[in-house]
């Protein structure tokens, strides 16, 4: 019995950090790849590694706590979001805060870990990122474009690995990858805005699924376009062998490919918004592999 009700508190917990889905987390931890394979020094340490792991997975948890604390009215008039621990009551909010406060501190303790040439540009940019993160999920209800916010927020998974691996943020190649960053998630997220679209609109928040209206599928068209040619300029600089460059290319087809499943709108493009969210994992991933070995 007790160890019956123990896993149900850990499966509670990782449904509330969503930890029990793994591409939300391979999302934001693809990015950190691409930026330290692409670092003019050397590739990352197993040990740089594992810390970018494991800080990835403990930012992206506490960035998830801290949507659910201001969401939980709003994810229970949502059918995708009604069931998360906390719209459901499956633990309370005071039990939440407190994991939140516990995330923020275990980051801050494994940021001071960093090597010591980019401990401290690493803690300072770390700065700026948390109150973006905790004040994100607030964005839906006063700016038209909340997907933009969190864009920025994302860019901070390739700025700050680059910093504690370099000790430095001065590169070109990692503004390229930053750009990248930036417009791929603004894509992937309008689109995954899109299966909450009628509810937002019901409820009255903001997305860009809402606010793009008619020129949604044209913007995620230009968003994953500039995605793949920044990659291909920070390729381009990095002097990548030609073996990456049929693997950017079949990407790049791919992700527009995946657009034209989902438009027009109908409830079964709808379906397979998750199907891309998913796809967008395989295909940066592909990207990685193919800096890891053409670098």
């Amino acid at each position: 019995m007790i160890k019956k009700d123990l896993n149900s508190k850990i499966n509670i917990l990782f449904e509330l950090l969503r930890w029990n889905k793994p591409t939300g987390r391979l999302i934001l931890l693809i990015p950190a790849g691409w930026s330290l394979y692409l670092t003019p020094e050397s590739n990352p340490s197993i040990y740089m590694l594992l810390k970018i792991l494991i800080g990835g997975l403990l930012v992206s948890g506490l960035g998830c706590v801290a949507n659910d604390i201001w969401d939980k009215r709003i994810d229970q008039k949502v059918l995708r979001t009604k069931n998360r621990p906390l719209a459901a009551n499956k633990i309370s909010t005071k039990t939440a805060y407190l994991i939140l406060i516990f995330l923020i501190i275990c980051s801050f303790f494994l940021t001071l870990s960093l090597p010591e040439n980019g401990r401290l540009l690493s803690l300072s940019l770390a700065f700026f990122a948390l109150p973006l993160i905790l004040i994100y999920p607030s964005a839906k209800r006063w700016f038209k474009y909340p997907q933009f916010i969190l864009s920025i927020c994302w860019g901070f998974s390739v700025v700050i690995p680059w910093a504690a691996n370099e000790g430095n943020i001065n590169s070109i190649v990692l503004l390229f990858c930053w750009l990248a960053t930036i417009f791929w998630t603004f894509g992937f997220d309008t689109v995954y805005a899109l299966a909450d679209k009628k509810y937002d609109i019901q409820i009255g928040v903001n997305s860009s699924a809402v606010n793009l209206a008619s020129n949604t599928k044209k913007t995620i068209q230009i968003c994953y376009f500039l995605t793949s040619s920044f990659l291909a300029i920070c390729a381009f600089i990095n002097q990548l062998t030609f073996i990456f460059w049929p693997i950017w290319l079949i990407t790049g087809f791919l992700m527009q490919k995946d657009i034209l499943k989902i438009f027009p709108e109908s409830k079964q493009s709808i379906k397979k918004i998750g199907d891309h969210f998913k796809n967008q994992s395989i295909y940066g991933g592909l990207i990685l592999l193919g800096f890891i070995i053409a670098s």
